[in-house]
């Protein structure tokens, strides 16, 4: 009965539904299964996208964004503090250079100062040397004689006048920055930047490399070495032991 009842219900239906051609359709079932089988057969493959880009781009937009609601006025103050300290670099920069040329040229004017009679100088020693020769050349007990004649009296007196006239130079040079030194007078080391060694002889009781002669005294001008010393140096052999 049941079965009976089934039939006629699906004829029922059957007859309600409009009649349609069988190749419509199975065409459909047909090729959903040949689609199907096709999917099938393919293998299964897997693709990966890459999200930093999207990331950088809406970083970029939202930049642009943040850009384009900054306020025209704070861009104008940040403009204008960042010109404000470049001029500042540039100004303390400028001063900076300006003191430093100053310095030179003060240095350089100096110098020229100090220096320009150095030419003058040169020639003007070998004058001094002569004087200073002449003045050598009287012998001590001469001057200091008891009983003394007219003409030693006569030799004294041109002699002290010599020597007055070199106290008077020197004291003239010496303003102007030249300076006459003797190192035997002290007996100083030897120092080849002052000192032309003439030659070296053995002493007893003298320290090694002293001098202890002058052939011919060295000039400085302000503090430089215009002419150097020529000196005789001590030069001790060494002892064995």
């Amino acid at each position: 009965m049941i079965q009976r009842t089934l039939l006629r219900q699906t004829r029922t239906l059957r007859a309600r539904l409009p009649s349609t051609p069988r190749t419509s359709l199975l065409r459909p079932q047909f090729r959903g299964g040949n689609a199907a089988l096709a999917h099938s057969s393919r293998p299964a493959t897997i693709r990966w996208y890459a999200t930093e880009p999207e990331k950088k781009a809406d970083g970029e937009a939202e930049k642009s964004a943040e850009g384009e609601n900054e306020d025209p006025v704070k861009k104008e103050l940040e403009a204008k503090n960042r010109e404000i300290i470049d001029l500042k670099d540039r100004y303390l920069r400028s001063v900076a250079e300006f003191r430093n040329l100053q310095e030179r040229a003060k240095r350089d004017m100096q110098t020229a100062k100090d220096f320009a009679i150095q030419k003058f100088a040169k020639d003007l020693v070998d004058s001094v040397d002569n004087l200073d020769r002449a003045l050598s050349m009287v012998p001590e007990e001469k001057l200091n004689a008891t009983e003394k004649t007219e003409h030693l009296q006569d030799l004294v007196s041109l002699y002290d006048g010599l020597k007055m006239t070199e106290s008077i130079m020197m004291a003239t040079l010496k303003k102007h920055g030249l300076e006459r030194f003797d190192p035997s007078i002290e007996g100083e080391k030897f120092n080849p930047n002052e000192h032309e060694a003439t030659f070296m002889t053995p002493m007893e009781g003298k320290e090694d490399n002293t001098v202890f002669h002058t052939q011919q005294k060295g000039f400085k001008l302000n503090g430089r070495i215009l002419r150097a010393a020529k000196v005789g140096v001590v030069r001790n052999g060494v002892k064995d032991e």
